[in-house]
């Protein structure tokens, strides 16, 4: 009987392999792992720092020797990378964010003091505007319109900023059409050819990311909304358009964000190129399991679990969480 189809109770009987532990453990068709995770951490300026981020109960704004402290205990716990966030007070950020192309920014000091004490951890830096612009948007704006080209220029100065600082994947979010292409360009003149890039590829215009602007302090100063250039949350062919465009300009992988509301693109996606895909769970999927699990509406690490476990069965290679750490420390469990 080779078509499941055919199979007929009371000869086949399908809970015979979950009457016990061991045998779901081994009829396990998706796997859940610390390796699986690259651990999202918003950083701060000063020393000793663990400011409490009150949308994202149980994260903080680190500083960077707080971050070093973070990076430390990933290794411990088997994670395999970080993704580096930073928060910009709004007296800090200008109409350009020239911030973004100071080699000593708080991203770049970070990733050299992560290398410096825990060289072995993975680090991945977000390429975009938002975190340095006043009006928060992820790219140049002028009479209300963002700049695409113009955009890419200062992006490609970025990423260069941020590899040679020691982060070892470039993940650009902020999803102007053709920055692929130019930041490989760029990075591989400058002899960085074993960077990896990460292509927030199908990144929507998401209602899901608003606790993040909080932590990076973008929520108070976003001018409008970023519709123009990420993507329409009804669209899914076009996500497959989007991908395509990112491999073909040299993506190393590709990421699909938010998570959860889009585990059908990642199916797709999955299913369609067969190459390395990640989830990023966002601030909003991380906050709503946390905040229901606060009010006694669910079992926050049982809904934990079964949220990242998701990701692995729609195809996902890898998670970005805030979990990361949590998540690692109950699967040891």
């Amino acid at each position: 009987m080779n078509n499941p189809a055919l199979a007929r109770y009371p000869a086949t009987r399908l809970r015979r392999p979950r009457m016990a532990g061991w045998s779901r453990r081994l009829f396990a068709e998706a796997r859940l792992g610390p390796d699986d995770f690259i651990w999202a951490i918003i950083l701060i300026e000063g020393q000793n720092v663990r400011e409490p981020i009150a949308a994202m109960p149980g994260v903080c704004r680190l500083s960077i020797d707080e971050a070093v402290k973070a990076a430390k205990h990933a290794v411990s716990l088997g994670i395999p990378a970080l993704a580096l966030f930073p928060y910009t007070d709004a007296n800090d950020r200008t109409p350009k964010g020239e911030e973004a192309l100071n080699p000593d920014n708080l991203m770049c000091r970070a990733a050299r003091a992560i290398k410096d004490a825990v060289p072995e951890i993975g680090l991945m830096a977000d390429v975009a505007l938002d975190p340095y612009t006043d009006h928060g948007h992820d790219g140049l704006l002028q009479d209300g319109e963002i700049l695409n080209d113009q955009t890419i220029d200062i992006l490609v100065q970025q990423a260069i900023i941020e590899a040679q600082a020691g982060f070892d994947i470039i993940a650009p979010s902020d999803m102007m059409d053709g920055r692929i292409g130019a930041i490989r360009n760029g990075l591989d003149a400058k002899g960085l050819h074993n960077v990896q890039i990460m292509a927030y590829a199908a990144k929507y215009a998401s209602a899901f990311y608003g606790p993040y602007r909080e932590a990076i302090g973008s929520a108070g100063v976003l001018k409008g909304d970023k519709r123009t250039y990420q993507m329409d949350p009804a669209n899914s062919d076009e996500a497959l358009r989007e991908v395509a465009m990112d491999l073909a300009e040299g993506a190393d992988s590709i990421m699909i964000k938010p998570g959860m509301p889009y585990l059908d693109i990642i199916r797709r996606v999955k299913d369609a190129f067969q190459a390395p895909t990640f989830a990023f769970q966002v601030s909003g999927e991380y906050a709503m399991i946390k905040a229901a699990a606060q009010n006694g509406w669910l079992d926050g690490e049982r809904a934990m679990i079964e949220s990242l476990i998701s990701f692995k069965r729609a195809g996902a290679n890898g998670i970005v969480t805030y979990f990361a750490a949590e998540a690692a420390e109950a699967l040891q469990r």
